[in-house]
């Protein structure tokens, strides 16, 4: 270990985490190196996770998307209402799909099919995506965590400093003014 700021935190941490820093998990290590080499920890997770994302991953999140808004909601009742009217205007002979709807029926369930793996493929990444920001938070609270630790740890240090040359000067001053 050549960085003695990277050994000082070490032995910090394990005063602070009451352990060994061999047994820090890796998240530990790197916001201890961090905090070691003064580097900032927060970023945008949300950037490298979007940059991370496939062509299939953005198509589920759009159609997801689409599919829970009340736009598709609105637009889905709509067009239900014009298939039912179109179909009962029309004699029975000549309507594309007369009632009980069995056409229509068969195109719901083949949409609830398709959009319901879709979505639920939107839900795992916005899971996923979640973790890594429960992570993420959590590496920089550790951080700030760690940074109060050094902080109070050098301002204890200034106080005990304070407390010696109290007493030296108190030494140096009874010195004085014995005869």
């Amino acid at each position: 270990m050549s960085d003695p700021n990277l050994a000082r935190y070490l032995r910090a941490a394990e005063r602070w985490f009451g352990g060994r820093s061999d047994k820090l998990s890796e998240a530990e290590r790197r916001v201890v190196s961090k905090a070691a080499r003064q580097l900032a920890i927060a970023e945008d997770p949300n950037r490298k996770f979007d940059s991370e994302a496939t062509l299939g991953d953005r198509l589920a999140d759009r159609v997801a998307g689409f599919g829970g808004s009340w736009a598709f909601i609105v637009g889905f009742l709509v067009f239900l209402a014009c298939w039912a009217a179109f179909n009962m205007i029309v004699s029975r002979a000549e309507a594309p799909d007369p009632y009980p709807f069995v056409f229509l029926n068969l195109i719901l369930s083949m949409l609830a099919a398709i959009q319901a793996p879709i979505i639920m493929m939107s839900q795992n990444r916005q899971a996923y995506k979640d973790r890594r920001m429960a992570s993420h938070d959590y590496e920089v609270n550790l951080k700030a965590e760690i940074e109060i630790m050094a902080l109070h740890d050098k301002v204890t240090g200034i106080q005990q400093q304070l407390e010696l040359l109290t007493t030296l000067l108190a030494k140096i001053e009874s010195e004085r003014t014995k005869p």
